[in-house]
């Protein structure tokens, strides 16, 4: 396979060691069998005890040359297959991170830990035996025929007649298990799709009662996987008892007519012991070289769908050109509409605003209306299909993606923390944060005071799904991890709804001094949140149809005052 070749050339030191030891498994093998064959015919026979002790001397050193090559290969198949599944997995990693969100849609993340984790492990077992089988078995079928041959050619008809067989079953086996592999890893996508959306959604499954539901929900999906499975073990299964009666049958009329042979005296006694064993090793070894092809089409499968993701192209194109730097920031929309790869109408449709250096630009409008997927354009999460973005009079793809989304805080609509200490999910922002620079951005987040309430303050773990941080927490360690970058641009994105009135004053009033040179876009559902905003911008079904401040869109857009008028008092609704 494509795959493991790209990799194995990484370990070209450790396969040569591998083949060698390979050799030195052989020798003992097929070589002992040999001496003692002539031991019997020659030794025995004549009772000559120097000749004996000279043969076990030679027996003895070919053993201990045996284990070593044993050792090596157990060490060099283990080590060479674990490191390959480790690249293969930190590939497969590094290329999901520089995916853009339509390839990570279209994957699905279900299937993309299937692919890291049951795939890569499929892949780690086939090529430890494939190290160990591949190479070792034709150098014992090889061996072994020769010296059946050479040993007699009669018999050695019998032992040749049963290839065929072998190998027809083996091409029939490989067929039949082919689409079965495809579908039980089909089966296992679903099952960890189902298992996640369950543990995400414990809280919801609970409180709508509908653990039986979706209890059943994953039984009909594991009982599928165990269908889909035991076809498959039982097909596998069914080769070693077929292969057995074979070698069996084989073995029988060996002994008959090596029978006749030894009454006739053409036959010796010591031969037909190495016969056998010569018989033993070489349909041994057939079988096991068939085991490999049989496993072949399941790894062939996993090494498919590991391939579909390392050479997925990103369609976020990365090529970024010399930019001057300035001072005079700004974001502007020019004319930009948006639709989604897999939609067939647009969610934006010619927006065009500006927002400049010091400005809080908001987005509101129902739900739906596009403001979230606006601002997802401006990181290049997706690409507009016509119009520009620019960013300080730049066309935000003649950016790096890495320096573009250096400009930018974004603090997602749904706050996401980390396994970790609270220190550390605020650090993630600024990996060099120092401590002051940490603790100053959890004050103008409102965070500090319940950090300090927490038993370890800023050293209090964060479990795995934040489930001891209440949601307006999160919210708050999300916009002040945002905040310790200091960038050019603040971008949020509905962050501010799970906190109490009261907080959000609090927080609006730190922010405005606090981010005073920088652009900030706000998108809100709560009126009251961006009432103080330079420019409000009023989105429905992807068009823009009001643009200005409070004040302004009361008077002139019936949507906007719709909205404010179920949010905000008599005397907050004033625009005179």
């Amino acid at each position: 396979m494509r795959l493991i070749l790209h990799y194995l050339k990484n370990y070209k030191r450790l396969f040569v060691l591998n083949v060698i030891s390979v050799f030195g498994f052989a020798l003992v093998e097929l070589g002992i069998p040999t001496i003692v064959a002539v031991m019997i015919d020659n030794g025995v026979v004549t009772q000559d005890r120097g000749y004996l002790f000279r043969m076990g001397g030679l027996i003895a050193i070919i053993s201990v040359i045996g284990a070593g090559g044993t050792v090596l290969l157990g060490y060099c198949c283990a080590k060479i297959s674990t490191s390959i599944t480790r690249d293969i997995r930190l590939d497969v990693f590094k290329k999901v991170q520089s995916l853009s969100h339509s390839e990570m849609n279209q994957l699905g993340v279900s299937s993309l830990i299937t692919r890291t984790n049951n795939d890569a492990y499929q892949i780690m077992m086939f090529l430890n035996t494939i190290l160990k089988m591949a190479l070792l078995t034709p150098v014992m079928i090889i061996t072994s025929y020769i010296l059946i041959i050479q040993t007699s050619l009669s018999l050695s008809l019998i032992v040749l007649s049963t290839v065929p067989i072998i190998i027809i079953g083996v091409i029939i086996v490989g067929k039949v298990s082919s689409p079965m592999s495809e579908r039980q890893q089909s089966s296992l996508d679903s099952i960890n799709r189902i298992f996640r959306e369950n543990l995400t959604g414990i809280r919801v499954i609970r409180s709508c009662n509908n653990d039986e539901y979706e209890t059943q929900r994953f039984d009909v999906e594991n009982k599928n996987f165990m269908t889909q499975s035991k076809g498959l073990f039982r097909l596998m299964s069914s080769t070693e008892p077929v292969f057995f009666l074979l070698m069996n049958i084989s073995a029988l009329a060996i002994y008959y007519i090596a029978a006749k042979m030894i009454d006739a005296n053409t036959f010796q006694v010591g031969k037909i012991v190495a016969f056998m064993d010569y018989l033993f090793h070489a349909m041994l070894s057939v079988m096991l070289f068939c085991m490999v092809f049989m496993m072949y089409p399941r790894a062939n499968v996993s090494a498919k769908r590991i391939m579909e993701v390392l050479n997925m192209e990103s369609s976020i194109h990365n090529n970024p050109k010399e930019i001057e730097k300035t001072t005079e920031h700004s974001v502007v929309f020019d004319n930009v509409t948006f639709a989604y790869p897999d939609g067939e109408e647009a969610v934006l449709k010619n927006v065009s605003f500006e927002a400049k250096k010091g400005e809080t630009v908001a987005f509101i409008g129902s739900t739906g209306s596009g403001k979230s997927t606006l601002i997802n354009l401006i990181p290049r999460f997706y690409d507009v299909q016509a119009g520009t973005i620019f960013i300080d009079g730049v066309d935000i793809r003649n950016y790096d993606i890495e320096m573009l989304r250096n400009k930018i805080g974004f603090v997602s609509q749904k706050a996401n923390l980390f396994s970790g200490t609270i220190e550390d999910n605020i650090r993630f922002g600024k990996e060099d944060a120092t401590m002051h620079e940490i603790i100053h951005a959890a004050k103008v987040a409102q965070a500090y005071d319940f950090i300090m309430e927490k038993p370890n303050n800023f050293k209090e773990k964060i479990v795995e799904g934040a489930t001891n941080v209440s949601g307006g927490q999160k919210q708050r360690l999300s916009i002040a991890r945002a905040l310790v970058r200091k960038p050019e641009i603040y971008i949020y994105d509905d962050s501010f709804s799970a906190l109490d009135f009261k907080t959000d004053a609090k927080l609006r009033k730190e922010l405005k001094k606090e981010v005073k040179d920088a652009i900030m876009l706000i998108v809100a559902q709560r009126v009251s949140t961006i009432m103080d905003a330079n420019q409000i911008i009023v989105l429905d079904e992807g068009k823009v149809v009001g643009k200005g401040t409070h004040k302004e869109l009361l008077k002139n857009c019936p949507i906007y005052y719709q909205i404010a008028a179920s949010q905000l008092s008599e005397e907050e609704m004033q625009y005179e």
